[in-house]
């Protein structure tokens, strides 16, 4: 038989994927050149915190508001309108933290006035201005001077400390700042021989200073003592800066609003924890279950294997259900890999996507750790959560964004990445995925985990709820180990993750939910249909999702009320 060329053959594997491809934007090119635009001037202005590289960004962001505003809104199909409203939102919120970064500097000054003029120097150096060496000596040493004057007036008695907040984000400014300056002096230190003569002295003294500081600041002002894990320290942006962020997040909620859902979820999960409980023959002893459960781990070395195993599992549950349409490439490419020790203290459980990243004890752990880390990512747990790294949940989710409408990864949210995963842990519960009432107490105990993650980080923002109080709130209202659950806090705040991550979770997850029960249980579409269109729209605000799912006109002037 005649062997099939191989362009047809590729054409075959396309139309393999068994869903329509989405159609294209008539902005897609307009967001492209934004995105790229963008990330081009954060190249050019890398110095944190420079005043110049801000100017320059607000001039940007306005220059690009002006040119939506000259969009002729009228002619523009859905998909284009669906860009249009998210560029729109995403230039008018990328200008509020303009301003709040402004307000976090300004708070920083009076603790590091001498560090606006140490970002200078890396100014000048992308402005590729001619660099007078005796002049730049005589600056940095007058700055050293004043580097080690601050440290003494701040060690002598009674001197007034800072806030353990400004103290705090100073360290993480002044060492991306010092980490910035040793770029600026090898540019030229022993390429420019007058440059080595005057500037190399006053440049050590300046780092000596500086390593001074950073000590007095992390060890009397935030108690960070050598050798130890460093406090968890928080960085409340307030009711005003969550407000922003939900408008952002086209989120028509106030957070209290948000903390009242998210109780009324932890209320149906500890229900069903109860009946969990008795199920397993422990009354109401839910915490008797939940500790059975946790000892039902791998042993050391095995915990791969099941993986394996529990990741065909879902894959094998979606598919024969025609829940999604899973392309066989995206069966066959995840990997897996293994979090250090080190990794495993602000991930203690699975990090996934394309590659899965398991944590599970090491033989360098202390004992207590190992037993509580494979405590924490026992058989039940891990059931309970590899579908939401692998299929149907964030392996699917990239594979399927980095082939449709990929330019919307520019409007990418936890609402929509996290959400996503999240909606399945329920869709998943819904069709009896769970076999047995271990199974049920391993999901539940991750769902009453998404709710807290809700109740504790925007108290946290509002200042209600200390980091140490979200830790002791995990350990007595969800179950978790101690080590486990300082260890979820701590990658709540340490500055990688924006205000709503953690809320993004179950509330996008109850947002797809809802447009589930209009559109599928409502009889408009198939679950294949509504969960391939979701994949193959892009990442954006669910608010955008439902628009896109239920058509009409989404006038120019939109605003998001949908109460899900």
């Amino acid at each position: 038989m005649r062997a099939v060329p191989f362009l047809p053959a590729l054409a075959l594997g396309v139309f393999a994927l068994g869903a329509r491809p989405a159609p294209e934007s008539p902005l897609r090119t307009l967001v492209e050149r934004y995105s790229s635009d963008q990330a081009a001037l954060h190249r050019r202005y890398d110095a944190p915190y420079s005043v110049e590289g801000r100017d320059r960004l607000r001039e940007f962001f306005q220059d690009w508001r002006a040119r939506l505003d000259s969009v002729d809104y009228g002619v523009l199909d859905l998909e284009g309108r669906i860009d249009w409203q998210l560029l729109r939102n995403q230039v008018r919120f990328e200008l509020a933290l303009l301003d709040r970064e402004e307000r976090l500097w300004n708070e920083m000054v009076p603790v590091a006035p001498f560090a606006g003029r140490l970002i200078v120097f890396q100014e000048a150096r992308r402005r590729l201005d001619p660099i007078n060496p005796r002049e730049a000596a005589q600056v940095i040493d007058h700055l050293a001077g004043q580097v080690d004057s601050i440290r003494k007036a701040l060690e002598a008695p009674g001197a007034k400390a800072p806030t353990l907040i400004v103290a705090h984000r100073t360290v993480q400014t002044l060492t991306d700042v010092r980490r910035t300056l040793g770029g600026w002096y090898r540019f030229s230190a022993g390429y420019d021989p007058l440059f080595s003569w005057w500037v190399a002295a006053p440049y050590r003294r300046l780092e000596t200073a500086l390593n001074a500081y950073l000590k007095h600041l992390r060890e009397k002002v935030l108690g960070i003592r050598e050798g130890q894990d460093p406090p968890i320290v928080a960085d409340p942006i307030g009711a005003a800066g969550l407000q922003a962020d939900l408008i952002h997040e086209m989120i028509p909620y106030t957070p209290a609003e948000l903390i009242e859902i998210a109780e009324r979820e932890f209320a149906w999960c500890e229900r069903e924890m109860l009946r969990a409980a008795r199920d397993m023959g422990f009354g109401d002893d839910w915490r008797a279950a939940l500790e059975k459960v946790k000892n039902l781990h791998e042993e050391p070395g095995d915990q791969p294997g099941l993986i394996r195993m529990l990741a065909e599992e879902a894959a094998t549950f979606v598919e024969s259900r025609g829940l999604v349409t899973v392309p066989p490439l995206a069966g066959e490419i995840w990997r897996m890999e293994m979090l250090s020790p080190e990794q495993q203290k602000v991930s203690p459980f699975f990090l996934g996507g394309e590659v899965i990243r398991v944590s599970f004890p090491t033989d360098s752990m202390a004992h207590e750790d190992k037993l509580m880390s494979m405590r924490g990512n026992n058989r039940h747990f891990s059931r309970a959560t590899v579908h939401h790294e692998l299929i149907p949940g964030h392996h699917l989710q990239g594979f399927m964004t980095s082939r449709y409408n990929s330019h919307r990864r520019e409007f990418g949210t936890p609402f929509w990445t996290e959400g996503w995963a999240l909606y399945w842990e329920m869709l998943l519960w819904d069709l009896g995925f769970p076999q047995t009432p271990e199974d049920r107490v391993g999901m539940l105990f991750w769902r009453s985990h998404r709710a807290a993650r809700i109740i504790f980080s925007l108290r946290v923002h509002l200042g209600t709820m200390t980091p140490q109080e979200a830790i002791d709130f995990l350990v007595d209202r969800v179950g978790h180990e101690r080590a486990n659950a300082e260890a979820e806090v701590r990658r709540s705040f340490n500055g990688s993750y924006p205000p709503l991550y953690q809320a993004g979770y179950m509330l996008g997850g109850l947002q797809l939910r809802s447009l589930h029960q209009t559109l599928v249980a409502g009889g408009r579409m198939t679950d294949r249909e509504f969960h391939d269109r979701i994949l193959q729209g892009g990442p954006m605000p669910i608010e955008m999702v439902r628009a896109r799912l239920l058509g009409g006109e989404l006038p120019r002037d939109f605003r998001p009320t949908w109460r899900f």
